[in-house]
């Protein structure tokens, strides 16, 4: 069996990187551009989360870190919004292996199901119903809309995934390498402004972030 675990993770990275698609899609497209077959054995999450930011180190390393501050930013505009919901950043722009191409991934903890898209509608916010599979395999509502970051100058997708409120204390356990898979509010602050103390003065202030 085909073991080159390192080659697809490598090639999966890369279009996870330039052409902004999730994991899963990217190991499928990786074994079709590496001509193996269907059935061949996939490199983990993980692995390919590491090729990610091999791949950002050597080809974005001077754009890179702009382009995840500001979807950081735009993250912590909706957060504010969605104070209500309890809202938790997950995905590439909390892990900070987001590019421009990345969408903003939102996880909300709510007493009642339908009060995300309630606040959606009330508010006028047009958005299209998807969903995903859950923490515990479970269908999970997933409501999607685009948001304009002034600082990339373009829209990005924001997801809004709609869990039970009974599922927030088994969604803050550290993942397979300790790390938490997702943070508040106040969590995404701070890597927001951990980020502008590493780059000293090469990122702007943080700027139209009311909330």
């Amino acid at each position: 069996m085909y073991s080159g675990d390192d080659d697809i993770a490598a090639t999966a990275a890369r279009l996870v990187v330039e052409d902004g698609l999730d994991c899963g899609l990217a190991k499928r497209q990786a074994l079709q551009l590496l001509g193996l077959p269907a059935r061949t054995r996939l490199p983990d999450n993980d692995c390919v989360e590491a090729a990610v930011r091999e791949h950002i180190a050597i080809f974005c390393a001077d754009t890179q870190p702009r382009e995840l501050f500001a979807l950081r930013e735009l993250a912590l505009i909706w957060m504010g919004r969605l104070q209500p919901l309890r809202p938790y950043l997950a995905g590439a722009v909390w892990h900070g292996t987001a590019t421009r191409l990345s969408d903003i991934v939102l996880q909300l903890f709510c007493d009642d199901a339908k009060a995300a898209e309630l606040w959606l509608i009330n508010h006028g916010q047009r958005y299209e119903v998807g969903s995903v599979r859950g923490f515990k395999g479970e269908t999970v509502d997933v409501l999607s809309f685009s948001a304009h970051a002034e600082a990339l100058g373009e829209d990005i997708g924001i997801h809004l995934s709609v869990y039970d409120l009974d599922d927030l204390r088994g969604a803050l356990k550290p993942d397979s390498q300790g790390r938490k898979p997702r943070g508040d509010m106040e969590a995404v602050r701070q890597l927001v402004s951990a980020q502008r103390r590493d780059a000293h003065n090469d990122l702007p202030a943080t700027g139209g972030v009311h909330v």
